[in-house]
């Protein structure tokens, strides 16, 4: 038996945050752009402290996130090809984001990027406290 709480996420939310998928996306491919937290904060409407926790727990996550949608991609699209690198880990992990949700387009039918990113990851893109391949009840 498992000791946990089950919450049923939606795709346009991401576990503990009350900003929207989308917006939460857009501040990191903007971030995947080159762009600073300012900035980004600025172009998304939301506080800089926002911003700028969305982005450092995205970079801690990064590389986890690269793989985990390199290999979901590639699920989806067996004959796709190699993702080349990005100019940092966290444009990396955004553009495996953008692959993976463009191959669950071609295979599935039409879903937004991030919320697909959002239900690939269980709400746990930016969360501290779990990812899709932890142990789970």
């Amino acid at each position: 038996m498992c000791a946990v709480t089950h919450v049923l996420i939606s795709d346009d939310s991401l576990l503990r945050r009350r900003d929207g998928v989308e917006v939460i996306g857009a501040a990191l491919v903007a971030k995947a752009s080159g762009w600073g937290h300012r900035r980004i904060a600025l172009l998304v409407g939301v506080p800089v402290s926002t911003v700028r926790g969305w982005l450092r727990r995205f970079a801690v996550n990064a590389g986890m996130v690269r793989v985990w949608f390199t290999v979901l991609a590639h699920d989806l699209d067996p004959l796709l090809g190699r993702i080349g690198p990005g100019a940092t880990v966290v444009a990396d992990a955004v553009e495996a984001v953008g692959v993976a949700a463009r191959a669950a387009v071609l295979r599935l039918g039409p879903v937004g990027a991030w919320s697909f990113a959002s239900t690939a990851s269980r709400g746990r893109l930016l969360s501290n406290t779990g990812w899709p391949w932890a142990a789970v009840c």
